[in-house]
């Protein structure tokens, strides 16, 4: 089958690999028809190299119809059709049954000490081959994949398996009082969903910040205040300035490790990425390798006593925080990958909705042969031509 496989930093090919098949009683072969490249794809691209290897297959928003199950697989069958969770999860250890299943018991990392498996993200989490990809080996697929109606286009599908359970995630985190204010920070595909679904929840007013023009404009035509950061040399004063002199009642971080205007934490990244494996693995693992400006951004603008939800993918694990300055205002932090199936119950009713209230619709902005992936990478990396959201066909 036709897989992207990576290969280096910013190397990523499209290559023969062999076909999967089923290894355990509960695996499922799902054949691709969507999958999409994810922000968290990026860093794979960029700066997890020390944990994969190459001709590791990738990505985690996976959507298909069955080709074959396991005999432990009983809820789909050939012929269903599909979304795939990114987390690998079981469904009846502790963990999932407290509806955390990024954290499964079953898939858990012992070796790293990291949570549940995830498919298509580095040995840090299983080393699972991943989605982006003409067939996909789903394991703990009697408990994963989301059954969906047949009719309707992939997009209206697609994003259940992680943009949107993310994205929902992130604003429950945020606990937005009723008619309460909310900053996003970072209008990528998670960022552009959490401010829809913040409005969507009841938020009186929903700040969108970010400096790209393609996508301060698709929040303003989603109802988002669009604030573009180029113009503001102060957010925290501007933010504060619409929101009675406090700031907003909870700021969500949809932006993670790669954000601009990090100089120390780009340095380290490029650092990073020219140690051997061997040695670059530990001090990633050990070290402060973060680009926090976004994070920073967050815990000034956010009002005291208000809280702060971090979507954005992190990787330091000794990165200086403003520990004084949290304290002082007392804010409330809540983060982590999303548990998928927890929300997806939440969900469902949104994305079959014909009204389409999260305009779901209004989120890809390039949908492209699984042969161009290489190229949709970089766009996606530089936000060229627009991209905001890239589905693969394969």
């Amino acid at each position: 089958m036709k897989a992207l496989t990576w290969h280096g930093k910013r190397d990523v090919r499209v290559e023969d690999v062999p076909d999967p098949s089923i290894e355990e009683p509960t695996d499922a072969i799902i054949r691709i028809t969507s999958t999409a490249i994810c922000g968290s794809d990026l860093h794979l691209y960029e700066v997890f190299g020390p944990f994969i290897d190459p001709g590791d297959v990738l990505g985690h928003e996976p959507m298909g119809i069955v080709e074959a199950v396991g005999s432990a697989v009983t809820q789909i069958a050939p012929g269903d059709r599909v979304v795939v969770p990114f987390n690998v999860s079981c469904g009846h250890c502790w963990m999932c049954e407290q509806d955390l299943q990024s954290q499964c018991e079953t898939t858990q990392v012992h070796e790293h000490g990291t949570g549940a498996s995830l498919l298509g993200y580095t040995k840090l989490y299983g080393q699972i081959p991943g989605g982006q990809a003409e067939l996909l080996r789903v394991p703990q697929a009697h408990y994963g994949p989301i059954k969906v109606p047949e009719g309707p286009p992939d997009d209206q599908f697609l994003f259940l398996s992680d943009v949107l359970p993310t994205a929902y995630q992130a604003v429950a985190y945020a606990d937005v009082p009723a008619g309460g204010t909310v900053a996003v920070l970072g209008l990528g595909p998670v960022g552009q969903m959490s401010a829809r679904i913040a409005r969507h929840l009841g938020a009186s007013r929903v700040f969108g910040v970010d400096l790209v023009p393609e996508r301060l404009d698709m929040a303003a035509r989603n109802g988002i205040e669009a604030i573009d950061l180029t113009q503001h040399d102060d957010l925290g004063a501007t933010l504060r300035d619409l929101t009675d002199g406090r700031g907003p009642d909870s700021v969500i971080d949809a932006v993670g490790m790669e954000a601009h205007g990090s100089g120390a934490g780009k340095v380290a990244h490029a650092l990073v990425g020219l140690l051997p494996d061997a040695v670059a693995q530990p001090v990633m693992q050990k070290a402060g390798v973060d680009r926090l400006a976004a994070l920073l951004a967050s815990i000034d603008v956010v009002r005291r006593g208000g809280t702060l939800s971090i979507s954005g993918v992190y990787g330091g694990a000794r990165d200086p925080l403003p520990m004084l300055q949290m304290f002082d205002k007392q804010l409330t932090v809540r983060m982590g990958q999303a548990n998928v199936r927890r929300w997806v119950d939440q969900l469902m009713p949104l994305v079959t909705d014909e009204a389409d209230p999260l305009h779901v619709a209004d989120l890809t902005t390039h949908r492209l042969p699984l042969q161009e992936a290489p190229g949709a990478y970089e766009i996606f990396q530089k936000k060229q031509d627009g991209a905001i959201k890239i589905v693969l066909e394969p």
